[in-house]
């Protein structure tokens, strides 16, 4: 068995075999290491684990799910990490295995597939999924949720009042190789911002599921609460989650091109086109939750338009320009963490590659906010609002054929039904007792 590096000065004792399910909730089981033989750090888990909503452990109608029966749950050994914050534990994230082949309803499994589909045809994604938080006060005789703070965006007294915890973030993601590049305080108050260091695609889903764990454990460790929630307050900043992506041939970053109008190789924009022409669907997977569509609204930095721009922060994809004219990644801004990260970057690989295999074309860049275009600009521009509730991206994505055969007839019967059952019941819920519901899941 690999040797688990002691950082803890602990002597090992649980590898916890982690997975995310259709509702985003991240769980685990945990193996004494005086147990596991042969490498093979593995254990059963119902199947039925895939139709559970985040309301209640139960299965959902029409998942195609019940209590009967098992899959097995295999670590991935190259994932093998010790928990700083958790001495004595390890984590491995796990494959869902039925009859010794990759389930079907296995989220990670399906991202796996779309990486090695893209690469069959030449292409690497390498992303980065970019988180804010909140950080909430936890005393008791406080009524209701309160913020650590009420400092302003990027204020450097919100990064003294905050100052041990976030070190203490930073130090854990570190301690578990992941690359934390910039810091800074968010728009709402308490909020926060950590940008980690992209990577390969399986690699940058690992990372987030990593990122959401480590800033909870660390904050309770300080009597924080973190909240990931897309809308925790209805007169603040919501928390976004935008996913980075940029597209690799034989090593080489593809996206730019000197010679095109914009900067923007034939295959980038074939690439970007198919997710922005697939993002009213996809929705669905990045923006999950009834909350997240109180996030993006128009003229909040949000992405509430279907369309794309360079350097511009109301569009949903922001392609970034360097300083050198050079293009080296994209943003995805309709993302948040309420969202599977193996579905969400999965379904972008496969819109983007349905852009390239159909030679989908890019339409023009959007200059300004799409909210502050006139009657005929919008016209002439052809552009169009994005989904504003999860039913309208749940009906979008049921009929698509493209999103929904590439993840598959299993995953996806099943993670429509757990979406539909989880928008009838919170939808139903008033904003305090739907956050009291979420607060702990995300």
């Amino acid at each position: 068995m690999k040797e688990i590096e002691d950082t803890s000065n602990s002597k090992p004792q649980f590898i916890r075999v982690v997975w995310c399910d259709n509702a985003n909730i991240i769980r685990g089981k945990a193996i004494h290491v005086d147990t596991i033989k042969d490498k093979n750090i593995s254990v059963g888990i119902s199947r039925a684990q895939q139709g559970v909503p985040v309301m209640y452990d139960g299965v959902v109608d029409r998942s195609g799910l019940d209590p009967v029966g098992e899959i097995t749950l295999k670590g991935d050994l190259r994932t093998l990490t010790p928990i700083p914050y958790a001495p004595g534990h390890s984590r491995v994230m796990g494959d869902m295995i039925k009859n010794g082949e990759v389930w079907g309803n296995c989220p990670r499994g399906f991202l796996k597939r779309m990486i090695n589909n893209a690469r069959d045809e030449g292409f690497d994604i390498n992303a980065a999924f970019e988180n804010e938080f909140y950080l909430l006060k936890t005393d008791e005789n406080y009524e209701g949720i309160k913020t650590s703070d009420f400092t302003p965006f990027a204020s450097t007294y919100s990064m003294d009042l905050n100052h041990e915890v976030i070190k203490d973030i930073v130090e854990a993601l570190i301690a578990q190789k992941i690359t934390v590049e910039q810091y800074y305080p968010e728009s709402g108050p308490g909020q926060h911002e950590i940008t980690i260091k992209y990577t390969d695609a399986l690699n940058a889903a690992d990372n987030q599921i990593i990122f959401r764990e480590t800033v909870k454990a660390i904050a309770h460790e300080h009597g924080l609460r973190a909240s990931f929630l897309p809308k925790l307050f209805s007169d603040t900043a919501g928390s976004g989650c935008h996913l980075h992506l940029s597209l690799w041939k034989d090593s080489v970053n593809i996206l730019h091109n000197s010679k095109d109008k914009y900067g923007l190789s034939i295959t980038g924009k074939q690439f970007i086109a198919g997710i922005l022409n697939h993002l009213p669907s996809l929705m669905a997977i990045s923006t999950p939750i009834p909350q997240s569509y109180r996030r993006i609204l128009p003229q909040m930095w949000s992405g509430a338009f279907q369309v794309w721009g360079f350097n511009n922060r109301e569009a949903a994809i922001r392609v970034i320009r360097a300083d050198n004219g050079d293009i080296k990644h994209f943003e995805v801004k309709p993302v948040d963490e309420s969202s599977n990260p193996y579905l969400a970057l999965g379904a972008m690989i496969a819109a983007g590659m349905d852009g390239i295999r159909k030679n989908i074309t890019l339409p023009e860049p959007i200059h300004k906010d799409p909210a502050t275009l006139s009657s005929p600009e919008i016209g002439e521009s052809g552009v169009k609002s994005l989904p504003s509730d999860m039913k309208e991206a749940l009906n979008n994505l049921k009929e698509n054929k493209t999103i929904l055969g590439a993840i598959g007839p299993e995953l996806s019967k099943s993670y429509l039904a757990v979406k539909n059952a989880e928008y009838e019941e919170l939808i139903k819920l008033p904003d305090e007792k739907e956050v009291d519901l979420l607060l702990e899941k995300y």
